[in-house]
This record gives C-alpha cells, sequence and structure tokens, in this order.
C-alpha cells in the first residue's frame, strides 16, 4: 500500500523504508532532534520529514477508527 503522504512527496523506496521504520519502532511523533536524524537519513529537509510524519499519522488514525487530527495519550 503506498500512501498519500509517500506519493505527495515522491519519495524513494529507500526513504519510505527509514520513514516506515522510524513511524512503527520509534515514534509516530518525532521530537526536533529525531526529526533532523531521519530527516538527514533520507536526504529531506526537515519540513518534508514533518510532512510525512503528519500525514502518515492522519493515515494511522484513520486506520485506527481515530479522528484523522487530536490527539490520545495512547498514540
Amino acid at each position: 500500500m503506498i500512501s498519500n503522504a509517500t506519493e505527495c512527496l515522491k519519495l524513494s523506496e529507500s526513504q519510505v523504508k527509514v520513514l516506515e521504520h522510524c513511524f512503527n519502532k520509534v515514534t509516530k511523533h518525532p521530537d526536533r532532534t529525531t526529526l533532523t536524524l531521519v530527516a538527514a537519513e533520507c536526504d529531506l529537509s526537515e519540513e518534508d520529514t514533518l510532512k510525512w510524519f503528519k500525514l502518515r499519522n492522519a493515515q494511522w488514525r484513520q486506520l485506527e477508527g481515530l479522528p484523522a487530527e487530536g490527539g490520545s495519550v495512547l498514540d
């Protein structure tokens, strides 16, 4: 499944792999340091990396049956 975030940003397979790994194994809400490191590893700007995480979070929340926006202590 290709996410809207991937299509929107025209990411390579290797970039998506790194981003998805971080999203699924590290954090869904990266802090500034994590964002900087992931952006550097993917050769993306921090802005594009943050945009990907925002879009991916909305997609994840929708799949979980949660509102696309809003916070929860569980996500």
